[in-house]
């Protein structure tokens, strides 16, 4: 079978494409055949050995699946070959085969395409755990969502107003059209105005419930100074590229909350109920009520392109790989 491998830690222009053996599954285990498989900002970083998972080389991009169960392993029930699933990997998804535990897929609805049933695990995934799990989001509650406008922003976005809340989304220039465009009740361009005070502005003072921010850096500390009392902040990512060091005062001073989001262990450690959050988040997307932007496609062999377009912050929207898409019509 084919597989993209990153066997250096270059790059994401390092990434070859070449033939491996197919996949055998264990005890619990299942083969999926990949007909879609999702990238993230992560991939950029784990190309380069800077993400906080680093597997052995060679191993293949993209965290993300959804496919048709080809074979089961010794002791597997519950699923057929044939069988529509997604899955959260990790990494290893970017192959045209992949083992997964039984217990981590998740079936995927009908009127769901491979390509949108790819593209929730980790965005939407974290979301729903960052937001409800872990953030204890409440109906009228304010969230402010810094980085809003890429694939993880914008998944928080339409859970938190799924969820009853007001969306406050903050993003950069003309990123805030696709923000408005998902949602958002009120969007704040963090590069051309003083977060803090504009966060203030839009609460009459008082100040945002919930924080949840994917991108770090200098926009970290002016958003928890916009904390209401006993508000939370979501340590959810670092797409700035530095890790802020927060004055632990702000945090008393309000009463305030800083929660780590750490979806991949999570998931690792509580698999039944990352079953149940995607199970309610693919259901709201049969119904409707929930649509992944998705921002471009490409073959695996392209794929040192889409990586590409991620590590160039260019993306609005998920980037991903499509393998012999089944229902390519019904992809958003």
């Amino acid at each position: 079978m084919k597989a993209a491998l990153c066997k250096s830690l270059d790059g994401p222009g390092a990434v070859v494409i070449e033939e491996i053996a197919d996949p055998v599954p264990g005890p619990g285990e299942v083969v999926v055949r990949v007909r879609a498989a999702a990238l993230n900002f992560f991939d950029t970083l784990i190309t380069r050995g800077k993400y906080q998972t680093k597997p052995d080389l060679p191993f293949s991009p993209s965290g993300e699946v959804a496919g048709i169960v080809e074979s089961l392993g010794p002791g597997v029930t519950g699923f057929k070959a044939g069988d529509r699933v997604a899955a959260a990997l990790g990494y290893g998804g970017a192959r045209e085969k992949v083992v997964v535990a039984a217990e981590s897929l998740i079936p995927i609805p009908e009127g769901v395409s491979d390509t949108v049933a790819s593209a929730v695990s980790v965005t939407f995934g974290t979301a729903i755990h960052g937001l409800k799990d872990r953030g204890r989001l409440q109906p009228g509650e304010t969230v402010a969502i810094l980085g809003a406008s890429g694939g993880a922003g914008q998944a928080a976005l339409e859970i938190a107003k799924l969820m009853g809340a007001r969306v406050i989304a903050a993003a950069q220039g003309d990123k805030l059209d696709v923000c408005r465009a998902a949602g958002a009740d009120e969007v704040v361009d963090y590069d051309a105005a003083d977060l803090k005070q504009a966060l203030k502005d839009l609460t009459h003072g008082r100040g945002v419930d919930v924080v949840y921010d994917c991108v770090g850096g200098k926009y970290a500390e002016p958003a928890v100074r916009a904390l209401a009392w006993e508000g939370r902040f979501l340590v959810v990512g670092f797409a700035a590229g530095d890790i802020p060091r927060l004055p632990l005062n702000l945090l008393m001073l309000k009463g305030a909350d800083a929660i780590g989001v750490f979806w991949g262990e999570a998931v690792r450690r509580n698999p039944e109920q990352h079953r149940a959050n995607m199970i309610e988040v693919l259901g709201w997307v049969a119904a409707g009520k929930l649509a992944p932007r998705i921002h471009a496609t490409y073959p695996l062999a392209g794929i040192r392109d889409a990586i590409g377009v991620l590590d160039r912050r260019e993306a609005t929207g998920k980037v991903v790989l499509t393998l012999d898409e089944l229902n390519p019509r019904r992809a958003r």
